[in-house]
């Protein structure tokens, strides 16, 4: 197997859980295979389904865990990003798997380009009660006392809040749960970028804005599906969609 040393993937929005046993397949091929040809994975939030601390020893986590490790000893760098599934991915995690935990958002410098990445559900902002609720759940003091719980507490807590999160998704219109282009403006200034890559709202697509009379770029990442996947790549300054199968 070749390796580009100029090539770099993005993917986001696996949604990872035992029970999508599919989709945990096509991510294992991908990483064992396709992955390796690249210099860097991004993986820009939402991996797993719910993550609910390092410490989670489900077997199908373990073989996850074990597909990225084996991709970082390969030779292709990894960095991950939290998205609002699995925020508590923390250290041992990176240890253990040897992926660099991203900030959100995080700048990333491609030749003359500088891009940026997101997860996405910050530039959600027309959802209110999304936003009152992330910065309620990210409340340090909630994660502390989260994390002190057992195993067996935080996986029944994380399995309410999935039935709730669906409830309340489905009551939602998909305007308000889409990027607002005022704040993808906003944030392209703020960090003095011409692209952004971000995932979350499993709308993908390709965008193109003016931003102060220059042209900006917005690539919205596809959510996984058992029998449909795709990676974002970048190679010799071109962009393009590639399915994995």
């Amino acid at each position: 197997m070749t390796r580009d040393s100029r090539e770099s993937l993005f993917i986001s929005d696996l949604h990872l859980a035992p029970e999508r046993p599919a989709t945990i397949a096509l991510l294992l091929g991908f990483l064992g295979g396709r992955a390796r040809e690249a210099e860097r994975l991004f993986i820009l939030g939402d991996l797993f389904e719910t993550w609910i601390g390092d410490d989670d020893d489900a077997p199908t986590y373990v073989e996850i865990r074990a597909a990225l490790r084996e991709l970082v000893a390969a030779g292709t760098r990894c960095a991950l990003m939290h998205g609002n599934r699995d925020f508590l991915i923390g250290r041992g995690f990176c240890s253990d798997t040897g992926c660099q935990l991203l900030k959100d958002p995080a700048v990333l410098q491609l030749g003359q380009e500088r891009i940026l990445l997101m997860h996405g559900d910050l530039l959600c902002t027309d959802d209110i009660p999304y936003q009152r609720f992330r910065r309620r759940i990210r409340n340090p003091l909630v994660i502390w006392l989260f994390r002190r719980k057992s195993l067996a507490s935080r996986r029944a807590i994380a399995a309410n809040y999935r039935r709730k999160s669906g409830a309340a998704t489905s009551e939602k219109s998909q305007v308000i749960m889409d990027a607002n282009e005022d704040t993808v403006t906003r944030y392209l200034s703020r960090y003095d970028a011409t692209r952004l890559i971000h995932g979350h709202t499993h709308r993908p697509g390709d965008h193109s804005m003016d931003l102060g009379g220059k042209t900006a770029h917005r690539h919205v990442l596809a959510e996984w599906h058992e029998n449909a996947a795709e990676a974002l790549a970048h190679r010799e300054d071109a962009w393009y969609r590639e399915p994995i199968v």
